[in-house]
């Protein structure tokens, strides 16, 4: 079994879907020279190394639609795996990304174009972003724990949650995180990194 077939059985998606994250693939694969949305070592591998770590996020999305935001987007992990899921199972949940590089967003927008997802681009920096209110917030091997609830104080609805992927390092950004803030925390394991964890988190303050 190949990685993608792997991916197709982990996540029980859909033909359609898959035809989407392929569709996706094979843009990466198209701009990634001009780009560099993702490293070259990983270009090979991106069913395991991107598409499979960031559709493990899925497993938040509630039973009603809901608006999801991602900070960093970069090359769309991983909201752009997320919303390609949620355009058959909850096409009526939203995506904000929010990316600084003009390239690369205009990139997300090509993607989104393409696919039809339920998703908005917005080109800034995100301290200079209004807040967004979202009821789900996400980052991928964006900045450290600390700097990120920074960000989710900004653009997390007051019940939402944030979700962040870490690595092997979790647990000492936990720690560093806990010097500037109060937040509730559930640690679940990752299904790509035996030594990493996801984060979900909520209830955020500063201390």
């Amino acid at each position: 079994m190949d990685y993608r077939d792997e991916f197709q059985a982990d996540f029980n998606v859909s033909r359609e879907t898959m035809a989407l994250l392929d569709d996706y693939a094979a843009l990466l694969r198209k701009w990634n020279p001009a780009i560099n949305l993702v490293s070259k070592s990983t270009i090979n591998a991106l069913w395991q190394r991107h598409f499979h770590d960031s559709a493990q996020i899925y497993q938040f999305q509630p039973e009603n639609p809901c608006h999801w935001a991602d900070l960093g987007s970069g090359g769309g992990f991983p909201a752009l795996v997320l919303a390609a899921m949620a355009k058959e199972d909850s096409p009526e949940s939203r995506f904000t990304l929010v990316e600084s590089d003009l390239r690369k967003c205009t990139f997300l927008r090509t993607v989104i174009r393409d696919l039809g997802l339920n998703t908005t681009v917005i080109t800034a920096r995100i301290e200079e972003t209004a807040g967004l209110n979202a009821d789900i917030l996400t980052a991928r091997a964006l900045a450290s724990l600390d700097k990120l609830l920074e960000f989710a104080n900004l653009h997390l609805s007051p019940t939402g949650i944030a979700i962040f992927p870490k690595g092997d390092r979790f647990q000492a950004e936990i720690a560093q995180a806990k010097a500037n803030w109060h937040f509730d925390l559930e640690e679940i394991p990752s299904r790509t990194n035996p030594t990493g964890a996801i984060l979900k988190i909520g209830g955020i303050s500063r201390v």
